[in-house]
């Protein structure tokens, strides 16, 4: 029987053979295969850990191979399958099989295995190589079972998983965990799983032409800017967009869980993770904390946000570079970490919400209030979002503060049930593009738009006449065409054909940013 267990890089990872040998000689281990210090100090844990399960340590010489010895080897979830190669070697169980069991796990001094990260990717990597048979921590189970992959049995201690190896070893295959279907019929959100969103639509009060730009940018996944004065409304509603948008199809929501998983933020006993994740991180928030990386490389939050919202409230606060470096990511799904020794990738499709006061004192547009920020203010606090990130946010917004008498009134007018809309246009995009590598109306490459948007010749009219006048790139081009797509599925057009209407509600969408601004 083969030992093997993985070691997360990236996204995908690295499956690793964990081979023991014994010898005559002065008893001690040496580990060999590029272990960092985490997994040195495994050795005194699997030691007493062997001992205080009833198990005896071998006193001889032990060599335990960790390979390929090319990858470094980081994290505690190689205790477990150290242990069981030692004690496979003692003859504890046999060996003659040559099958291949993944084994991961963290072992206490008591021999309890205890969680650890990425067990859904280790599954998932496992299953290209045909391993035989999962043995994982029981804490890890519902997320591991997520794969649907065979033979995943759960351990809680070191002598479970020395009794389940002896009984695969013998063709005896305990029952495995019965898996969850996806999603729980019948129950609803809330009571299925914790969705990390807090509030709906109907908080916000007033607004009503902001709430259908929500609409619209949440139903063709479309980047969006919100910018006005302090107070307006603009944290509120970058915060609710997330609760438009539908649950994560099965194939979304295992790239999710495992981003997750790796990251170490998956809460014990959860499985699947279900809803669009909702990320906002502070705008003194690292490089390395946004875009990923670090010693030991981890997602950053523009992969957290994966087929989720990145809401980067007070956007020009952030560092330059840093948002900078959201332009390509924002366009391919995903981000690439070049390190030395290690070239990695994490996906990174998510949509990004930008907020942001009109200046630095945040009055410039507001009625009966003086700005204090002369031109060139204005100018620096901009440039920190710089015209290239601008170019590739579809949909910009202004809010301003609504009446007092309005945010006093006891409830939100509630007469359009924005989340329907974007369930029925997701609905239509689905049906649209199946079987293509994208799902969203903002996602559609310039090589398939004569297939899914055309205009009209008074349409294309339109488009002419707003290209000279608001000075529109070739991207701002594209992105009016695929906002007035989504406008027209939010009507329930299906025609590949554009409606003016459409289009130019796209245009008034897109307007403010490139030239001129609100005030």
């Amino acid at each position: 029987m083969n030992i093997i267990s993985y070691s997360p890089g990236g996204f995908e990872g690295d499956i690793v053979s964990v081979e023991a040998d014994l010898r005559t000689g002065i008893p001690g281990v040496d580990l060999v295969g590029m272990p960092d210090t985490a997994v040195r100090e495994s050795i005194e844990r699997v030691r007493i850990a062997i001992k205080n399960s009833s198990f005896d340590f071998p006193g001889k010489r032990i060599v335990v191979n960790l390979a390929p010895a090319g990858i470094k080897k980081e994290g505690a979830s190689f205790d477990l399958p150290i242990a069981v190669s030692i004690l496979q070697k003692t003859g504890l169980f046999g060996d003659s099989s040559s099958r291949a069991v993944m084994v991961l796990g963290e072992l206490q001094l008591s021999g309890i295995i205890r969680p650890v990260k990425g067990v859904l990717s280790a599954v998932i990597a496992g299953e290209r190589e045909n391993t035989f048979a999962y043995i994982v921590p029981e804490g890890n189970i519902e997320e591991a079972s997520s794969s649907r992959a065979e033979r995943i049995y759960p351990c809680r201690s070191l002598s479970d998983a020395v009794k389940l190896l002896n009984n695969l070893t013998e063709n005896r295959f305990p029952k495995m965990p019965e898996i969850p279907s996806f999603p729980e019929a019948g129950v609803p959100v809330q009571q299925r799983y914790h969705t990390g969103e807090s509030g709906s639509l109907s908080d916000i009060k007033g607004h009503e032409y902001l709430k259908k730009a929500l609409c619209v940018a949440a139903a063709g996944m479309h980047n969006l800017l919100l910018f006005g004065p302090p107070g307006s409304g603009k944290t509120l509603a970058g915060s609710r967009l997330v609760s438009l948008l539908p649950d994560l199809d099965l194939e979304d929501s295992i790239e999710v869980t495992r981003i997750y998983s790796l990251a170490g933020l998956l809460k014990q006993g959860t499985g699947l993770v279900k809803r669009p994740p909702f990320r906002s991180p502070h705008h003194t928030s690292s490089m390395e904390g946004l875009i990923g990386g670090g010693r030991i490389i981890k997602p950053g939050e523009i992969s957290l946000a994966h087929k989720g919202v990145l809401f980067l409230d007070e956007t020009p606060e952030f560092r330059k570079s840093i948002l900078q470096c959201l332009r390509e990511p924002s366009e391919r799904g995903r981000v690439d970490l070049a390190r030395a020794g290690k070239n990695c990738w994490f996906p990174a499709d998510f949509q990004l919400i930008l907020a942001a006061n009109p200046c630095p004192c945040g009055n410039r547009g507001k009625d009966d209030s003086v700005c204090l920020c002369s031109d060139i203010d204005i100018y620096r606090y901009w440039k920190k979002v710089g015209g290239a990130l601008l170019d590739r946010i579809d949909i910009r917004v202004p809010v301003m503060p609504v009446d007092a008498d309005i945010i006093s009134g006891s409830k939100a007018d509630e007469s359009i049930d924005y989340r329907s809309l974007v369930l029925n246009s997701t609905g239509i995009q689905n049906e649209r593009y199946k079987g293509k590598p994208f799902k969203r109306n903002s996602r559609i490459p310039a090589g398939e738009f004569a297939n899914f948007i055309q205009l009209q010749e008074r349409s294309r009219d339109i488009l002419s006449k707003a290209v000279k006048k608001f000075s529109f790139s070739s991207r701002a081009v594209h992105s009016v065409m695929k906002i007035a797509r989504t406008c027209a599925d939010i009507k329930g057009n299906t025609s590949i054909v554009i409606d003016h209407d459409s289009l130019l509600e796209a245009i008034q969408l897109r307007r403010y940013g490139d030239r001129d601004f609100f005030w």
